[in-house]
């Protein structure tokens, strides 16, 4: 997908295809990117995101936020205003001054929609891929300090 910034892009690329086993079952996976959070989620019916994001910066020795809220990496490591790849990504979801939101890695923009960027993350689309997102949904742009 691109050079490769920061470790933890490696991690998720590699993670590209993790999904929720329909019905009753969990994944297994999904259930150990939980474990990268204090919340102790044993299924993959809880949102996973946020989770997903601590667990691919834990694989390369950088402690995330440890919650399993989207929006608390709001406060992790440091802002940046212009995205750089692997930036970690918050959204909002619902409405701006809400408490729901998504977190992802920043790609890069969209091909063709230049309103548009794309965000490598877990739950998106109840898996682990690359997926539009509107730029106006940003919330901010975050990378360790």
């Amino acid at each position: 997908m691109g050079t490769n910034v920061h470790p933890w892009i490696a991690v998720a690329e590699k993670e590209i295809g993790v999904r929720e086993f329909p019905g009753d079952a969990d994944n297994p996976r999904i259930v150990a990117y939980h474990s990268a959070t204090s919340y102790g989620s044993t299924d993959d019916e809880t949102p996973w995101c946020s989770a997903f994001i601590n667990w691919c910066l834990k694989e390369v020795g950088i402690e995330g936020t440890r919650n399993a809220a989207a929006r608390s990496w709001l406060h992790w490591g440091k802002s940046i205003s212009t995205p750089e790849l692997g930036a970690i990504t918050v959204l909002w979801r619902g409405s701006p001054g809400g408490w729901q939101g998504h977190v992802g890695l920043y790609m890069g923009e969209h091909d063709s929609n230049p309103n548009y960027i794309m965000l490598l993350g877990g739950n998106q689309g109840d898996s682990v891929c690359l997926a539009a997102y509107e730029k106006k949904r940003v919330l901010g742009f975050r990378v360790p300090t």
